[in-house]
């Protein structure tokens, strides 16, 4: 069985009253990311609220992944709707990547 799909009327009513639907917005975009650009190269979580892997190139299937970005929830609302650029956004402020090619997620955003 898979993952339930957040519709996109309920995607963007979620992301038209934000921060009370802060958890269905996150979601909502994480799961554009994947569809968007699918693979397994890079984990891209979002905590608490979600994580998907993402990026062709490479598949992870068990353990903890070799390249890793985690990213708070209103910095990544921000990137998602293109409201700030990846390279505006200086390591450590509330953005942490781990492996070589974690650095890839900036063709996400």
């Amino acid at each position: 069985m898979g993952k339930k799909r957040i519709s996109v009327q309920e995607g963007q009513l979620a992301l038209a009253n934000l921060p009370e639907q802060m958890p269905t917005a996150v979601r909502y975009l994480l799961q554009e990311i994947e569809i968007r650009h699918p693979g397994g190269t890079v984990e891209l979580r979002v905590p608490p609220y979600g994580a998907v892997q993402c990026i062709a190139g490479m598949d992870h299937r068990r353990g903890t992944p070799p390249n890793v970005v985690e990213i708070i929830p209103e910095l990544f609302i921000e990137l998602a709707l293109k409201r700030i650029s990846f390279d505006q956004v200086p390591i450590g402020a509330g953005l942490v990547l781990s492996g070589v090619r974690a650095h890839e997620i900036a063709l996400v955003f």
